[in-house]
């Protein structure tokens, strides 16, 4: 499900001389989500009986179940919906519209053990009072009616180790290469449910330069913040028949102005908030609307890739190779 912003750069992106220190920022405050690198990951059911979550090994076991399904081929869908909402200085947020969609995955096992994730995964925007999908929007911060442009991530994948694995380059536009640590989470027992959140904070060279993206690009640099947050059944993750688990959870994001909004380097910012989850068929979370039109313009995307790519896109960098710059604007 996680598209663009996904676990691979929870810890890596921190730039620490060692592994020791990547529980702390480039600016040397605390991460809000490095407990487990640390140690401290907290609950009985941790232990066993059938996975070890203090080792890399037990979650990367536990992550590729919640990504995916161990019965390698098979596929999973994980979902997201929710709303984005508009930040602008010393002005009150405004929810803008929704937003709703699905991730397609299956996993393959390889070789020196390592589980690869391949996925594709489409987000649309709503209207917050219809729920129809927005081909148009009003940006009254404008005054001009924009062209809405989905998430269409195709592929989006990465692999599951027993080490938290190396940032994506993102077209090469993030060179980053931090030391490897066990993939130790943090997870957080709290009775019959474990508990697990990752966030992901990045700065990298902006795919729409300025010069030539001037309506669309926020500037050189994209400022990228994101928060998942698991909620799982203990009973389930200790289960060596659950191949897959269902899961639910929070994901919100902190992003720059989509592109298709038209707002430049306007000071302010989005933010996404949606539930998040896995384990229902599509039409208990989905209307029959969304579904449709999913099967009308993405057809392919209830289906995870049949193979592997090295090459996955953020919805920037696809912007920049699949959109053109706007017009200026209307006098």
């Amino acid at each position: 499900m996680h598209s663009r912003r996904d676990f691979v750069t929870s810890f890596a992106t921190v730039g620490a001389a060692g592994a020791a220190t990547l529980a702390m920022g480039a600016t040397g405050l605390a991460r809000a989500d490095a407990p487990a690198a640390l140690g401290t990951a907290m609950g009985k059911a941790l232990d066993g009986p059938y996975v070890d979550l203090r080792t890399g090994k037990g979650n990367q076991n536990v992550y590729a179940r919640l990504q995916g399904d161990l019965d390698f081929g098979k596929e999973k869908h994980g979902w997201y919906k929710g709303f984005v909402s508009a930040v602008r200085p010393d002005k009150k947020l405004d929810d803008l519209f929704g937003f709703e969609g699905f991730g397609s995955v299956k996993l393959q096992q390889m070789p020196d053990g390592s589980i690869r994730r391949i996925l594709r995964e489409v987000g649309l925007y709503t209207d917050l009072k219809s729920g129809e999908v927005l081909e148009e929007w009003y940006n009254p911060y404008i005054d001009e009616r924009v062209r809405v442009v989905p998430v269409a991530n195709d592929p989006f994948n990465y692999l599951i180790e027993e080490y938290f694995p190396l940032p994506p380059t993102f077209g090469n536009l993030n060179a980053e290469k931090p030391p490897r640590v066990p993939f130790i989470l943090p997870w957080q027992q709290r009775g019959s449910r474990l508990d697990m959140e990752i966030h992901i904070h990045l700065i990298y060279p902006n795919a729409l330069k300025p010069e030539k993206w001037p309506r669309e690009s926020s500037g050189k640099f994209v400022r990228a913040s994101e928060f998942f947050a698991h909620h799982v059944n203990v009973a389930d993750v200790q289960n060596p028949k659950m191949t897959k688990l269902p899961y639910n959870g929070v994901w919100n994001r902190v992003t720059p102005w989509l592109p298709w909004m038209l707002m430049g380097q306007t000071p302010g910012f989005c933010r996404y908030d949606c539930f998040m989850g896995s384990g229902e068929s599509l039409d208990e979370i989905f209307s029959r609307d969304v579904l449709d039109y999913v099967e009308k313009n993405y057809p392919t995307y209830f289906k995870a890739p049949t193979e592997w790519s090295d090459v996955s896109l953020s919805s920037l960098e696809n912007y920049a190779r699949e959109q053109k710059p706007a017009p200026p604007k209307p006098k």
